[in-house]
């Protein structure tokens, strides 16, 4: 897989996709964790010990320079998930559990 070198440190282009070099993490999921989980920098790290501070920053300002773009991104992955949703239907699990009143 080849990728495309941009003007922030740790972040290539690989098929399209911004990612932190030398790993596989995109920049928009981290992007998503940081929103979902209101974590900060500090907090990315220590869920993701293989990324350096450094990275993170780098992924951050990445996305602060092309916000429209990755959060369209993220409003595509959203609507995937919750058509994803709709077409597996109810879940079984589910349904056991609330019919033995525990959910």
């Amino acid at each position: 897989m080849s990728s495309i070198a941009t003007g922030y440190e740790h972040i290539v282009i690989k098929d399209g996709v911004p990612t932190i070099a030398d790993t596989t993490m995109k920049v928009v999921e981290l992007v998503a964790e940081k929103i979902a989980y209101g974590w900060s920098p500090e907090e990315i790290h220590f869920q993701h010990p293989y990324l350096t501070l450094g990275q993170i920053y780098s992924a951050l300002a990445y996305y602060w320079d092309h916000i429209e773009e990755l959060e369209e991104d993220i409003k595509r992955r959203l609507q995937y998930i919750d058509r994803l949703r709709r077409e597996a239907g109810p879940s079984p699990l589910v349904d056991r559990l609330k019919a033995k009143g525990l959910l």
